[in-house]
C-alpha cells in the first residue's frame, strides 16, 4: 500500500535509492517475506549500493522515512517488530470460533520423539522471520534479546527438564542463532552453561542437554559472504575474538531471511525422526476434517442443541 500523506520533493540520488529499495523489498515480498529497516540497510550493503557506515544506516532510514509519507514505498514492506499491539479476539458467531479451531487445531507432534528441539535467537527483530518456519515444525521459538536474563534461563531449564519427563524423551536441543562478534558468540557458551548449572542443581543430568550454534558460523560468513562490521574493541570479549577470527564481525541480520529459514528446518530436521513425524501430521490433518466438517454444520449442532436446552 503505498498511500501519500505528505509533499516530498526527493534528489536525484534520493529517487534512486527508493528505487533500490523497492526493488529489494518488492522482491522480498513476492517470498512472503518483510523487512526490518536494518534487514533492508544490510542488502543495500551486500549489493554494494551502500558502504558499511552508520551514516549510511541513519541516511537509508531518512530516506525510507520520507518516501513512505509520500507514498512511494509500500507501508507493508519495512515493518517494526519490536512494537506491536495485543488485543482480545472476537467472533461474529460460535461457528466462527470452530471454524478457526479446526485451522488451528494441533498436538504436540513431537510426542514420543527421543529428542525435543527449541530455537533460540538473539534478537527480537527477526523473530518475525523465523515464526512461520518454527510453527511449521512444531518448536517453541525465543528471543534472547541478547544476554538472557536469569529469570528466562532458570524457567528455559525448568520447560527442558519437562520435556525430559515425557515418555521417549532422552535429550533436549536448543538451537541457538547470534551475531558473529565478540558477545553473540560468548553468549552461545553462556546459555549452555547457565543451563547446565540448573540442570545439575535440579539434578537432572546436564548431558541430556545441548545447545548447539547454527547461526553465525565463520563457515557461514564463508559461503553467504555477508557484510563485516568492525569487531567492537570496547567489548570486553574483543581482544579474544580478535585472536580467534581476526578484526571483523558479522550481524545475524545481514543473511538473507530464507537462508535463516534454510538452517532451521535443516537442523530441525537432523534431530527429529521422520516416521513418528509423518504419522503425527496424519493423524493432526485426521482430526482437523473432523473439526471442520463439525464447524460446516454448525446451523444444525446449534438446532439440536437449543432443543436439547
Amino acid at each position: 500500500m503505498k498511500i501519500p500523506y505528505v509533499e516530498r520533493d526527493f534528489s536525484p540520488d534520493s529517487l534512486a535509492i527508493i528505487e533500490q529499495a523497492n526493488q529489494i523489498c518488492e522482491s522480498y515480498a513476492a517470498q512472503g517475506y518483510e523487512l526490518t529497516l536494518r534487514q533492508l540497510y544490510y542488502q543495500f550493503v551486500a549489493r554494494g549500493w551502500l558502504a558499511n557506515a552508520d551514516r549510511n544506516y541513519k541516511r537509508l532510514g531518512s530516506i525510507v522515512n520520507d518516501a513512505r509519507l509520500g507514498g512511494l514505498i509500500d507501508w507493508e514492506h519495512v515493518v517494526d517488530r519490536t512494537r506491536f499491539v495485543r488485543k482480545n479476539s472476537h467472533w461474529d458467531s460460535p461457528g466462527d470460533i470452530i471454524h478457526s479451531a479446526a485451522r488451528s487445531f494441533d498436538r504436540d507432534r513431537w510426542e514420543g520423539q527421543p529428542t525435543r528441539v527449541e530455537v533460540w535467537i538473539e534478537k527480537d527483530a527477526l523473530v518475525g522471520v523465523i515464526e512461520d518456519v518454527c510453527q511449521r515444525n512444531d518448536v517453541p521459538y525465543f528471543s534472547c534479546r541478547g544476554y538472557t536474563s536469569q529469570s528466562e534461563i532458570w524457567g528455559a531449564a525448568q520447560r527442558l527438564e519437562h520435556y525430559l519427563d515425557k515418555p521417549g524423551c532422552e535429550k533436549v536441543v536448543v538451537l541457538h542463532l547470534g551475531d558473529h562478534d565478540p558477545s553473540g558468540i560468548d553468549m552461545t557458551r553462556d546459555i549452555g552453561d547457565r543451563l547446565a548449572l540448573f540442570f545439575e542443581g535440579d539434578g537432572t543430568d546436564p548431558d541430556d542437554l545441548e545447545v548447539q550454534r547454527i547461526a553465525l558460523t565463520m563457515e557461514q560468513v564463508e559461503r553467504y559472504n555477508p557484510p563485516p562490521n568492525p569487531a567492537k574493541l570496547t567489548d570486553s570479549r574483543a581482544v579474544g575474538y580478535i585472536d580467534r577470527y581476526g578484526h571483523e564481525s558479522w550481524e545475524l541480520d545481514a543473511l538473507n531471511p530464507d537462508q535463516l529459514v534454510s538452517l532451521i528446518d535443516r537442523w530441525v530436521g537432523e534431530h527429529r525422526d521422520s516416521g513418528l513425524w509423518v504419522a503425527a501430521n496424519e493423524r493432526v490433518a485426521s482430526e482437523r476434517k473432523i473439526l471442520t466438517a463439525t464447524a460446516s454444520r454448525w446451523p444444525e449442532v446449534a438446532e439440536f442443541l437449543g432443543e436439547e436446552s
